[in-house]
């Protein structure tokens, strides 16, 4: 296990830029929850259902709104947003590995293969001809790179995934393992007797600062490429089809699927499980509950919903049965209107 790091409660709140409520010697080696924190370590207050474990933590300290300031029984480190100071402490006390520059002696790097010194080329790693590794890159191991890919600088390509042939990665980027970047997109021509492939002839580029989850699917573009912009980061398990296009800051949560050539605006936020049919237009700041399925254009930004939410199995069967006799209920209705109409002009005359 890695050394741990500390630094005194001070340090903490420069870097925050936070107001701090109580000793700034405090010595702090750590972040926990506010139910599991011990002495020596941070924790956090950012959703106010967890406000009822504050007057019983055993943290040195904690992150809090000055909503809250006041109820802290410990030290405080009070800014307008809690969580985001909790996601910057996170950074120093990451237990992930540091790679020094260097490539593995079991790695296979093509002799016209462009890999900076300052990078990091893990065991059995592939980086293949043409292809370019940025200053300060990681790759771990088992990660392929293909033909005149492009990984830029200060990424991190996790062990196992797999970036195909010119694929464009930015600067900073995260693929977490076991992701693929720039498979085929699912395009067949049909004969009458089956499919016809269709080559897959554009590429999928990656913005700056992205994040791509562990499994999760990039498909190359048919003729035009599959775009991700800047900030964008994308969960587990997430398929994102060809020739889509996503803009800046969009969160897509996992499990969830983007047919093909649909565009997605910027500062959108996708929940789990939500399936968005091929060549829509999603303007920006749209919010997607999780499981929603989307079959239309979506040209207001806002927050939307589909399905039904989770009840007993007799209450759901239930609904069920009234579902399919909505259609039989809303002729009915629709007569009943006809019929008061007819009685009404009646009555006129």
């Amino acid at each position: 296990m890695a050394a741990t790091a500390s630094y005194p409660l001070k340090q903490l709140a420069e870097l925050l830029g936070a107001e701090l409520r109580g000793d700034p010697e405090t010595i702090i080696s750590g972040l926990a929850t506010l139910q599991t924190a011990k002495p020596g370590q941070v924790a956090f207050l950012a959703n106010p259902v967890y406000a009822k474990y504050l007057t019983d933590t055993q943290a040195s300290a904690v992150i809090v709104h000055a909503r809250q300031a006041n109820d802290c029984p410990v030290s405080a480190l009070v800014m307008d947003n809690p969580y985001l100071g909790y996601a910057k402490l996170s950074h120093l006390f990451d237990t992930a590995p540091k790679r020094s520059p260097g490539i593995d002696p079991t790695a296979t790097v093509a002799n016209c293969a462009q890999v900076a010194s300052s990078a990091f080329v893990g065991p059995n790693a592939v980086i293949s001809a043409h292809a370019v590794i940025g200053e300060n890159v990681v790759i771990e191991a088992g990660v392929y790179v293909g033909d005149h890919a492009v990984v830029g600088d200060d990424s991190r390509i996790m062990a196992n995934a797999v970036i195909y042939h010119e694929v464009m990665i930015g600067q900073r980027c995260v693929v977490h393992g076991g992701a693929v970047i720039g498979s085929d997109g699912f395009g067949f021509a049909p004969t009458g007797k089956g499919w016809s492939k269709i080559a897959q002839i554009g590429s999928v580029v990656l913005g700056n600062d992205i994040e791509i989850g562990a499994n999760t699917t990039i498909d190359r573009g048919a003729l035009d490429n599959t775009t991700i912009a800047d900030g964008v980061i994308v969960d587990n398990l997430v398929q994102i089809a060809h020739n889509v296009q996503i803009g800046e800051n969009t969160a897509i949560a996992g499990c969830s699927a983007i047919a093909g050539s649909t565009r997605i605006g910027k500062n959108c936020v996708i929940g789990g499980g939500c399936g968005i049919s091929g060549h829509l237009e999603i303007t920006d700041g749209v919010h997607l509950t999780g499981t929603t399925m989307v079959t239309s254009h979506i040209r207001e930004p806002g927050l939307y919903s589909s399905g039904t939410s989770f009840g007993t199995n007799a209450d759901w069967r239930k609904a069920v049965v009234r579902f399919w006799q909505l259609n039989d209920l809303a002729k009915r209705l629709k007569g009943l209107e006809n019929n008061v109409r007819t009685y009404l002009s009646g009555n006129d005359r």
